[in-house]
């Protein structure tokens, strides 16, 4: 592995632990810097995201800012999409995926960017059922996608109302089963390399643990919208590169 994705790979990690975005970031880098194809490059991804989700829901466990009870709800929803997500990526052409993280980024940051004082929810006032179907999206949205969970999940609890930090958290647990159950549906399809996926995962779960550590200790925000603006602009970028290739 290049110095170039270490540093990738420990600013991806850094963003995962703190903010709940980054992820995303991973697969592009890996098929623009190092030729890998995308079909590659998110079945190592996924397994990468297996470490980074073990040690991001310890540190957040630790702290307190774990709510098992919504993160079981939302993993029972994950389990199933991930697996079929990870089984449905070969048959979909890649144009569509690389479209698909493109519109990720340019989605994660446009929303990391709306107001952070939004109403939010008490625990209780989120019916089982609603964990679940964010569990179903987030599960097959990241095994096709390659992005791990907080990507998608963030967003879509903030949305709903519920606090920052209790959603970032709930992201690093979703990566678990996500990340578990779209690798053994990559490995049944015989497309997962799993040297890269361990490469990737001994840098990046160096970053996920200062990450997590930080987030309970300074400011996030102004992190958050630094980011935020970057995915934009590197989204925009993405899609316009994919399109002008074909």
């Amino acid at each position: 592995m290049s110095l170039t994705l270490i540093f990738i790979c420990l600013f991806v990690g850094l963003l995962i632990g703190s903010v709940g975005i980054g992820g995303v970031l991973l697969v592009p880098t890996l098929t623009l810097l190092t030729g890998i194809s995308v079909y590659d490059a998110i079945p190592a991804c996924m397994l990468s995201f297996l470490a980074t989700g073990i040690v991001g829901a310890a540190v957040f466990a630790r702290h307190g800012s774990m709510r098992w009870s919504m993160a079981l709800w939302i993993c029972a929803g994950a389990v199933p999409a991930a697996y079929m997500g990870a089984v449905f990526l070969l048959s979909i052409p890649a144009t569509a995926v690389k479209l698909l993280i493109a519109g990720l980024m340019v989605f994660a940051g446009i929303d990391a960017l709306r107001d952070s004082n939004r109403i939010r929810v008490r625990e209780g006032n989120i019916g089982r059922l609603a964990l679940v179907g964010l569990g179903l999206v987030t599960g097959f949205g990241s095994a096709i996608s390659g992005t791990g969970g907080p990507l998608i999940l963030v967003p879509l609890a903030i949305f709903l109302g519920i606090p920052v930090l209790t959603a970032v958290g709930l992201s690093q647990a979703i990566q678990i089963p996500i990340a578990t159950f779209a690798s053994i549906g990559n490995w049944m399809q015989d497309n997962l390399n799993v040297g890269l996926g361990i490469t990737i995962a001994s840098v990046m779960v160096v970053g996920t643990l200062v990450g997590a550590t930080l987030v309970h200790r300074v400011p996030t925000e102004p992190i958050k919208k630094a980011v935020a603006c970057f995915l934009i602009v590197a989204g925009a970028s993405l899609a316009v590169m994919v399109t002008l290739s074909n």
